[in-house]
């Protein structure tokens, strides 16, 4: 069995493979390591097949064409799928990181019994290309802040990383990461709690373009979403839940300062309240229960209009109860309607997450 599967994501990176390629397989010659090399291409309209061609008649690699996906983490996942080591190590082909590094990061995962090791800019000798901005520095800093409630890794959005092919292995079915931080997704997923970091510098590319953009930043918002429902399940829900909640409070005052202009007001009361209800409808739909949103719509509203009905009783019904049984409460009712808000609005998480919008519509 190989000793190490290195995995290489590419899009339009011809000129950098017959560079990092040579380096690679000089520096598994010197550490005395077996290795293979899995490129995974996304059908990339230069020469990459041609040159990986050429390379393979002198080095071990192996390349895997995507014809109808597209996708760095999804690329790396072909790559792991494909893999035969007890070692995996995911880096990429930009030159940015520096395979120097390749033989320590394999002996570390290999002798420390760690489950996860990586290429850090963020522990004490690491560091960026002086070539970096102070705006690519703070994003940089921005996305990292945004990983800490899922681990506290310094540089968990780095993309060279060693894991065990059998880490990987049980976790493989949960595994479902969007944009560019595969790493994230295999360390909260696969579960990695001995974690080591090893600095590096990471450089600038000198040849071919970055893949990043502002659509790759939008699909780490909806990967840091994944995962904190992944991680904190019911509390990501309610969580999401509860703020939608609120925003529905802004849309309710909003259409009833509009709609007292034309409407009297018990009629404007209602339909604001209908409005507001509405738009958390909708959001809940999209974004805290998006699993289920290509069940039929209509079903899921007139259940959500009930389950709505069904909180604001026991609203009701808290808030009475409390100012009915306790002097200490009828003295104080906005207390006790505060009460019955959080009651109401559990009641109405629990019908929208188990009834509403249940998985089993989603299927």
């Amino acid at each position: 069995m190989l000793q190490l599967s290195i995995i290489v994501p590419t899009y339009c990176e011809a000129e950098n493979l017959a560079c990092l390629i040579p380096r690679i397989d000089q520096i598994l010659k010197d550490s005395a390591i077996a290795a293979e090399i899995i490129i995974v291409d996304d059908d990339s309209p230069n020469e990459t097949i041609e040159v990986c061609n050429t390379l393979s008649e002198s080095y071990p690699v192996r390349l895997i064409t995507r014809k109808n996906e597209r996708g760095h983490s999804t690329a790396v996942l072909t790559g792991l799928n494909a893999a035969t080591a007890e070692i995996l190590l995911v880096m990429n082909a930009d030159l940015s990181h520096p395979p120097e590094i390749i033989p320590e990061l394999y002996s570390t995962l290999k002798n420390q019994q760690a489950d996860f090791v990586t290429g850090s800019r963020y522990v004490r000798g690491g560091s960026t290309d002086h070539s970096w901005g102070w705006l690519r520095k703070l994003n940089s800093k921005i996305a990292t802040w945004l990983a800490r409630p899922f681990t506290k890794v310094k540089d968990p959005l780095s993309c060279f990383f060693a894991i065990n092919h059998q880490t990987y292995l049980k976790a493989r079915e949960l595994l479902h990461p969007a944009g560019y931080n595969i790493g994230l997704e295999l360390l909260v997923k696969c579960r990695c709690r001995n974690v080591i970091e090893l600095p590096i510098n990471i450089a600038d590319r000198t040849k071919g373009t970055s893949k990043r953009s502002f659509k790759e930043q939008f699909h780490y918002l909806k990967h840091l979403k994944q995962l904190f429902e992944f991680q904190y399940r019911n509390y990501a829900y309610f969580t999401q839940f509860a703020v939608i909640g609120l925003s529905g409070v802004f849309v309710n005052l909003t259409m009833l300062s509009i709609l007292m202009n034309w409407l009297i007001r018990p009629i404007a009361v209602a339909v604001a309240i209908w409005i507001s209800m509405s738009t958390n409808f909708l959001l809940n739909r999209n974004i805290t229960f998006s699993y289920a949103r290509h069940a039929p719509i209509l079903k899921q509203y007139l259940s959500y209009c009930g389950s709505c009905l069904t909180g604001a009783f026991f609203n009701w019904l808290s808030t009475e109860t409390l100012c009915r049984s306790f002097v200490f409460f009828n003295q104080r009712t906005l207390l006790a309607a505060f009460i019955g808000i959080l009651t109401g609005m559990v009641f109405n998480f629990i019908l929208c997450r188990y009834l509403v919008f249940s998985k089993q519509q989603s299927a």
